[in-house]
């Protein structure tokens, strides 16, 4: 069994319906979007927590489920490829837990104070470039589903307050971006 195809070996690929180059804006989103889902995967991975896991592994199923909206024209996109606000609201609620039980610093803070969250601070910086990406798409109309960037920016915030939860798990305090000699 072969393990390529070759096909793609003149720059082009293939969108569900066309093909593209693969320097195509929404190659650049579902790249970014596989990116942001392995991103996660280490910080699941890292996680202490096993409620955390299983939040993190259901924003990877949502991130699949947005990478096969984006990967079908909008020609022959079957209906049920199209992301709801439900999974918005669904962040929203994951987010707000996570805060009740974390305290947040009062000051911007470093990354890298645990594993598991200097995992997710990489995530959340990943998916903020694929946001980014999105918002490109969504500027030029193409990109039709505004919850697909309403459920990243979310996402963003959601990785944040996980990072700080397994911080706070481990018992260690943010580290402060600014020294208190800075200007």
């Amino acid at each position: 069994m072969r393990y390529y195809t070759g096909t793609g070996d003149q720059g082009t690929t293939d969108l569900l319906g066309d093909r593209v180059g693969k320097n195509d804006p929404i190659i650049e989103v579902l790249g970014a979007l596989d990116e942001a889902t392995s991103t996660i995967g280490n910080g699941r991975a890292h996680a202490t927590s096993p409620e955390l896991n299983q939040w993190l592994m259901e924003t990877q199923r949502d991130l699949y489920r947005i990478m096969a909206e984006l990967a079908f024209t909008d020609e022959i996109r079957p209906d049920s490829y199209h992301f709801s606000a439900d999974r918005v609201e669904w962040l929203e609620q994951v987010t707000d837990e996570i805060g009740s039980r974390v305290q947040l610093p009062p000051h911007f803070v470093l990354p890298g104070d645990t594993i598991p969250g200097a995992a997710l601070d990489v995530a959340r910086t990943v998916v903020r470039r694929a946001e980014r990406r999105a918002v490109d798409l969504q500027e030029t109309g193409k990109l039709g589903n505004p919850e697909i960037v309403r459920y990243l920016n979310r996402l963003s915030s959601l990785l944040f307050m996980a990072a700080r939860y397994e911080d706070h798990l481990a018992g260690v305090s943010s580290t402060k971006a600014k020294q208190d000699t800075d200007p």
